[in-house]
């Protein structure tokens, strides 16, 4: 007997659903909901309130250990409203992550981690006739068993689970149209590519050429950035990226710490003659320079002493132009002199001060005109300053936040535009020479002074209007009046 044609022909497999977004906790959150309605979060031993909430969204909230689509106001009801309202506080403090997946039970295709405090993920509309292409910041890497993809542009890394979206990701490295990719094998719906676009991971180019890709990144501004001097600016400040930071001495039980002193080396030595410790007023200022953490609010630094003080270190001393070397129609290049050495005589660094307690000068956020000798005020939201002054406090382990806060901001482009793969290190070096001056100045003057460790990046942009790649923190300096040591006796 023979087969029907329906019997003999091979069936179609039902297209699969695209990747959707859903929304879990990081998996060191958890919330704990009270029979009051209140919510709170819990992590790593500290809890948090979140507010009130309704039984029934307090029950929906329980899925987001597993995970819950991504919220689209549109058409929700009042518990989805809440639920939205508790999901937007928890990715403020970045207690979110986000997977793509076929389904709340399915593999996950890709998981995106927050960099940021405030990301929320967008997927904006593609249009099939856009070319895009990877960002040069973008990058692959292994972090232990996992792939994940990041840049130093992006709100996000993504954590690649699918090695289909691996392959999908080399092949974007030439500009690409939207509707072709769309055709590619492994293709993961357009939700992918939107938050890649979102990220800027990847940039829509047009028509760009390979040989101005670097400019077709839509920013001025980054066009004087070598990607890893970018990358290295993100990974070693705070704001734009969530890796542990700081004196959390990592390596212990790993590897023993190296001693103060370097062993000597084999051989003979010759021993230097003796000298006098205290042969100058320099080798006395050097002797008497410390950190200082403790402030005396009872007698707070003078607008006098701040004068003479940013007068000694940064005002500038003359101004002189000339025309760039090793081309006969080059534009002339404009010079500083000033009280501290830089690279190229570039002088990038600003000035930017936090004025908490100061005799004679208004508390808020300054700006230190180098050239006039003046101080312009910056209208910042009271928030920021006190987030500014507190994370100040909790870097030097001090009682009380500083009298005033120096926040040392580098013009990126005024070094970069001259030097290429070592413009960030020569910035780091002059942070280094201003640091020191800083310290000296102090001392000279009486007052006490501390030099801080991290600076937060995504903060001072807020507070300024300066993206973070244009002009941003490279350093920070405590500055005013030191305790006086108890008297014995």
């Amino acid at each position: 007997m023979r087969a029907s044609r329906k019997t003999n022909e091979k069936k179609k497999s039902p297209r699969a659903a695209p990747p959707a977004l859903f929304v879990r906790l990081n998996p060191l959150v958890t919330l704990e909901a009270q029979p009051d309605g209140t919510i709170a979060t819990h992590v790593e031993g500290y809890a948090e309130p979140l507010g009130t909430f309704s039984t029934a969204a307090a029950e929906r909230a329980r899925k987001l250990g597993s995970g819950l689509p991504l919220p689209s106001s549109e058409g929700s009801d009042a518990v989805a409203q809440e639920v939205e309202r508790l999901m937007l506080q928890l990715a403020r403090r970045g207690l979110l992550e986000y997977r793509l997946a076929r389904a709340a039970d399915a593999s996950d295709l890709v998981v995106i981690e927050p960099q940021t405090p405030d990301y929320w993920p967008r997927t904006p509309k593609l249009d099939d006739a856009a070319t895009v292409v990877l960002s040069r910041f973008a990058y692959l890497r292994r972090r232990g068993t996992e792939m994940v993809l990041e840049s130093p542009r992006a709100g996000a890394l993504l954590r690649i689970c699918d090695e289909r979206i691996a392959a999908l990701l080399t092949i974007l490295a030439t500009p690409q149209k939207i509707s072709r990719i769309r055709r590619l094998d492994g293709y993961p719906g357009p939700a992918l590519l939107a938050l890649l676009l979102d990220c800027q991971i990847l940039i829509k180019v047009g028509a760009a050429k390979p040989d101005t890709l670097r400019q077709a990144e839509g920013d001025d501004g980054l066009v004087l950035w070598d990607f890893h001097d970018l990358l290295f600016h993100i990974r070693s400040t705070e704001g734009r990226q969530a890796s542990p930071l700081g004196g959390l001495y990592p390596h212990t039980g790993l590897i023993a710490p190296l001693p103060s002193i370097r062993p000597a080396w084999p051989g003979n030595t010759i021993k230097l003659p003796e000298s006098d410790p205290i042969a100058s007023p320099l080798d006395q200022l050097l002797h008497d320079r410390h950190s200082t953490r403790e402030f005396d609010d009872q007698k707070p630094i003078t607008l006098a002493e701040l004068s003479m003080f940013l007068n000694s270190v940064a005002r500038v001393r003359a101004k002189w132009s000339s025309p760039l070397e090793f081309a006969d129609d080059g534009p002339d290049i404009e010079y500083t002199s000033r009280p501290y050495p830089a690279a190229g005589s570039a002088y990038e660094l600003e000035l930017y001060l936090a004025v908490a307690n100061c005799d004679g000068l208004t508390s808020g956020f300054y700006h230190y005109d180098a050239d006039a000798h003046a101080l312009a005020a910056i209208d910042v939201r009271p928030q920021h300053f006190e987030a500014m002054m507190q994370s100040a406090g909790f870097a030097m382990d001090a009682p009380s936040p500083p009298q005033i806060l120096i926040t040392i901001a580098a013009r990126f482009g005024r070094i970069a535009w001259k030097y290429s793969a070592i413009a960030y290190a020569l910035i780091l070096k002059d942070v280094g020479v201003l640091t020191q001056t800083l310290y000296l100045v102090a001392t000279d003057l009486g007052l006490g002074g501390c030099a801080i460790g991290t600076a937060n990046i995504d903060l001072f942009a807020k507070m300024t209007g300066l993206n973070f790649h244009v002009e941003g923190p490279v350093g920070q300096f405590a500055l005013g009046r030191g305790m006086e040591p108890p008297r014995g006796g």
